[in-house]
């Protein structure tokens, strides 16, 4: 159970139009909070509601400040120290890039605001030094987005919202600005509510998940716990994967392949990452564990890990999630073995029971993890 004072307590419930919302959830008041699901399911409802811009009723609490109660408190938008960043950039075509920059950041100080995030800082952090003196118009999809981004920092928010800030941008834009995202994520305290329908994208860059469906909360909780647990309908999706935490052990030249602790054990992931002691978020695919019930000795696949069955549940006719925990304690590390019903039947898997787990590939889905 979080301490409410380093929590968002976020609790909605009524009608806007025709659609019924209905949502209560908690999250931790840093790092990067997803609200994921998929069209019509209410995430950009509930980010309006926080921004105070749609009402229900309901409360909201940032830590020790109440933005809004069951007794009538509710604060205004313009009351709300909230930076919000739209799936278009939305900048002022009339002001250049330092203009749009200084809009927000001057606003923010007249109404009192205490200048935590400065302009130096966020233009750095955001790569946009070069582009000060540019108009608007002659940005990339993704240099408007990170001016946007920056301009919304520099509003000294208490709470940063997304709303699917990469749906606009090609393959390539968004590869290019997804390191800003992680860069922010790390170098800022502030934490961020964060509409996408995009899953890769939030194993990336998620730290906590709110799954939505239908106007109402499916299920909470940190990315790798979400993510394991085979009842949602998330781990049964074809690319269902899961994500691990590990520690650079070691590079090994000859091969090309770098050693990553997790829980006690040691995975070896293409390429050299550097950092010796970094942590780093790596990427297991469902469809790339099998199981195996006595130790291969001559196999093609490296990583072969000591495992305990943790869940067990059907996909389908033919195929069947097994949750294992990496190691023998309580509290590991999971992972997700997609497997057939026919081979789970013939090995004779079942709860508790220990096994190996063969992972037939990882990637390396962050540079860094911040501790």
């Amino acid at each position: 159970m979080m301490d409410p004072a380093l929590q968002i307590s976020v609790k909605f419930k009524g009608t806007i139009g025709k659609f019924r919302m209905d949502v209560a959830f908690e999250a931790p008041l840093h790092g990067i909070t997803a609200l994921v699901g998929s069209s019509g399911s209410g995430k950009t409802t509930v980010l309006r509601c926080v921004s105070g811009l749609s009402r229900l009723p309901g409360k909201l609490v940032l830590g020790n400040e109440v933005w809004q109660d069951e007794r009538g408190t509710f604060l205004r938008p313009h009351e709300r120290s909230i930076g919000y960043v739209f799936q278009e950039a939305s900048l002022f075509p009339h002001l250049s890039v330092r203009g749009n920059l200084l809009y927000g950041h001057e606003r923010a100080l007249k109404m009192g605001a205490s200048e935590e995030i400065r302009f130096n800082d966020v233009v750095a952090l955001m790569g946009i030094t070069n582009l000060l003196d540019r108009a608007t118009a002659a940005l990339s999809g993704g240099e408007r987005q990170r001016v946007a981004i920056g301009r919304a920092l520099l509003a000294q928010p208490r709470l940063l919202l997304m709303d699917e800030p990469l749906s606009a941008l090609d393959r390539q834009n968004k590869e290019d600005i997804l390191p800003y995202f992680e860069a922010l994520h790390g170098a800022l305290s502030i934490p961020i509510l964060y509409v996408s329908h995009d899953i890769a994208e939030l194993e990336r860059l998620a730290d906590f998940l709110v799954l939505m469906e239908h106007g109402r909360i499916v299920a909470s909780g940190p990315i790798s716990e979400i993510l394991a647990d085979v009842r949602l309908p998330i781990a049964r999706a074809p690319g269902a994967a899961t994500i691990v935490e590990g520690f650079v052990k070691d590079f090994d030249a000859q091969y090309g392949l770098t050693h990553v602790d997790v829980d006690g054990e040691t995975m070896l992931v293409p390429g050299c990452i550097q950092g010796k002691g970094k942590a780093h978020r790596i990427r297991v695919a469902a469809a790339d564990v099998s199981l195996a019930v006595d130790r291969p000795s001559r196999t093609s696949i490296l990583n072969v890990l000591p495992v305990r069955i943790r869940d067990i549940h059907e996909v389908d006719a033919a195929q069947v999630n097994i949750v294992v925990s990496i190691g023998h304690r309580e509290g590991a590390t999971k992972l997700i073995a997609r497997i057939s019903k026919q081979a789970f039947e013939k090995l004779g898997l079942s709860l508790a029971q220990d096994v190996y787990a063969q992972v037939k590939a990882v990637s390396l889905v962050t540079h860094e993890v911040q501790q």
